[in-house]
């Protein structure tokens, strides 16, 4: 029997009375290559070739096929252990606070207020976490639903599909590794202030590099590799440790608001808007990443003693408490300095530096330690998550989806996660990475409110067809709409008529919407109020600030994008395919079937399921 979880195999086995061996095997740590390719499509050339003939058809499949949200709960066995539900509503708080606020402030605020808004960066930290609040209530909801490691994937997987899920999942792990990268390169700028250095004098050039990748930061490296450490040991232990860094953080922030006020200097805001409202957007759109960290909190819904209560509250409690600290440290940090003054790499410690406090520049770089450490902490915690979901699906090696016994962490996946990560903080400057983290992450939470409409207005075998199609229109209008305002904006300097056009035509979609297409389905535990209107507007917010992101970034994005969709034709679609399948056909044979995904999945029968084992062969069958 070659069934694809693994769980099962060893399990068989051990029941058996024999083969205590491959158990064991089963239960450590592998390389074999059932370990990353266990899939019937690569068991031989032949298998892999007829697999790449069938193609279309199993795109088709994949494209059209819903995960439903048990299947996404069932998925969890492939694992082999289960994780540990240690966390409650207080750890996500702090989790979320030190997730978020240590990027936000400390990582791109000085380089955003020197080069992007001027004093108006206050602005774009309220608009940026508005949008990230309005994501916050589409994430709460399905990770009520839906508690499991995988997040954003788990949701989309659910109700846009395998394919797409793929694609954001992507750009999940990117959004990851280039965030957890940016944060440690600037771990390494205030590591310096704290030692009264320049951030050069611990990087080691390296000439024969390209311009933004020729500083070399050892130091980060070694900080993601303490990090790494701590999160495969234990995710209480993480929490905690969290805690205290975050405790340290909030006394830090207070005496940066305390102190930075009495030496404020309100000339420093004669100038408030230097850069006009397109830098006020353009620094929204870079600063989003700086919200990013509640995403990760979504993926430890699975290691939470009650999702119902816990996950509303310490997700959207921390994101309110971030986005005010944000706003009120922005004001601080402009009036202390004249905007075009402002360090961007360690902006706080240089800012008491410029104002004659030079003692306490070593407090607020100690704090800032404290607070990326926490942010880089918890990334790690949850972008192994994501992965570990991701490789329970096989998109990606299972492999990579097994929890460790003794620890209940994903250990393969934070200790891979973490080593990409430090490739690209060991080489990469911050501006660099900083476009492209934001991207990532509105393109996810643009898909995540989509997934949120999609699941309260259609259900399949009981929304109409009529009612389906005025879905469809609807969405593709509010998307529709939102591109057009959003590239006007990156294309017009000074227009306006196009806006009396695209704005109108969202507010109608919404309009209908919410009139002419009935709800399908209610939230049993917790719901995002104001439907549609709230995830609408996430769409358009979204959708808006990625207009604001320039254009190498884009390019990027795209390269990537496209290297994403050759190792989905290649190997991911394949292995997704027959683990699907496989899966079924399991069920069916055990007489324990029933159907967990939904579309143009086609139901095994007796002529594609093996009369022996109970396999489906997933090249005899086609869609």
């Amino acid at each position: 029997m070659n069934f694809a979880g693994g769980q099962e195999i060893g399990m068989e086995i051990e029941n058996a009375g024999g083969g205590s061996e491959i158990t064991k095997r089963k239960r450590g740590c592998s390389f074999a290559k059932d370990d990353f390719l266990p899939e019937e499509s690569f068991r031989s050339w032949g298998n892999y070739v007829n697999a790449v003939k069938h193609m279309p058809e199993r795109l088709v499949d994949r494209v059209l096929c819903r995960s439903k949200d048990v299947a996404e709960l069932q998925v969890k066995k492939r694992s082999e252990h289960a994780m540990k539900k240690t966390l409650s509503w207080w750890d996500l708080i702090w989790f979320g606070v030190g997730a978020v606020v240590g990027a936000g402030i400390f990582v791109f605020s000085g380089q955003e207020a020197r080069e992007g808004a001027g004093p108006a960066i206050v602005l774009s930290y309220a608009i940026s976490g508005l949008s990230a609040l309005l994501s916050v209530f589409c994430y709460t909801e399905f990770a009520v639903e839906i508690p499991v490691a995988g997040g954003s994937f788990a949701y989309l997987r659910v109700e846009l599909g395998d394919f797409m899920a793929f694609i954001a999942a992507g750009n999940i792990l990117l959004e990851y590794v280039i965030g957890g990268a940016a944060v440690a390169r600037s771990w390494t700028s205030n590591f310096a202030a704290l030692c009264n250095k320049d951030a050069a004098d611990f990087r080691i050039p390296a000439h024969g590099l390209a311009d933004g990748y020729n500083e070399l930061d050892p130091i980060a490296v070694g900080i993601l590799l303490i990090i790494c450490i701590v999160a495969v040991l234990s995710t209480k232990g993480s929490s905690r440790l969290n805690y205290i860094a975050s405790v340290v953080l909030i006394v830090v922030i207070v005496f940066i608001i305390v102190c930075g006020l009495i030496k404020a200097d309100t000339k420093n805001y004669s100038n408030f808007t230097p850069f006009g409202a397109r830098g006020i957007f353009k620094s929204s759109a870079v600063l989003f990443f700086a919200y990013v960290g509640f995403d990760a909190v979504s993926t430890m819904a699975e290691e939470t003693k009650n999702p119902a209560k816990d996950i509303p509250i310490g997700l959207v409690g921390s994101m309110v408490i971030t986005t005010a600290l944000y706003c009120v440290l922005a004001v601080t940090l402009c009036l202390m300095q004249p905007f075009e003054s402002i360090d961007t790499h360690a902006p706080y410690p240089k800012a008491f530096e410029a104002v004659g406090w030079g003692w306490a520049q070593y407090v607020v770089a100690a704090g800032a330690l404290k607070a990326m450490t926490s942010v880089l902490l918890v990334g790690a915690v949850g972008q192994a998550r994501y992965l570990t979901h991701i490789a329970r699906t096989h998109m990606l090696p299972p492999w990579l989806a097994k929890v460790h016994p003794k620890t209940g962490t994903p250990v393969n996946a934070t200790i891979v996660m973490l080593a990409a990560t430090a490739v690209i903080a060991f080489f990469t400057e911050l501006k660099i990475l900083s476009s492209l983290v934001s991207i990532s992450t509105l393109f996810i939470f643009m898909l995540v409110a989509v997934a949120l409409l999609v699941r309260r207005y259609y259900v399949s075998d009981q929304t109409s067809l009529e009612n389906r199609n005025k879905l469809i229109v609807f969405l593709l209008l509010i998307i529709g709409s939102s591109i057009a305002t959003a590239t006007y904006w990156g294309a017009s300097k000074n227009g306006w008529i196009a806006y009396c056009i695209t704005v109108p035509i969202w507010l109608l979609a919404s309009t209908g919407l919410w009139l002419f297409v009935p709800r399908a389905r209610d939230p049993k535990l917790w719901g995002v109020p104001l439907v549609p209107w709230l995830p609408s507007a996430s769409i358009a917010i979204n959708i808006f600030l990625l207009g604001s992101i320039d254009r190498d970034s884009f390019i990027r994005f795209s390269i990537w994008t496209a290297s994403l969709l050759v190792y989905y034709f290649l190997i991911g679609l394949h292995a997704s395919y027959d683990t699907a399948k496989e899966f079924e056909g399991k069920a069916i044979h055990d007489g324990t079937w029933t159907k967990t995904e939904e579309g143009n999945v086609p139901s095994a029968t007796k002529s594609g399921v093996d009369a022996e084992d109970g396999r489906i062969d997933p090249v005899s069958r086609t869609v």
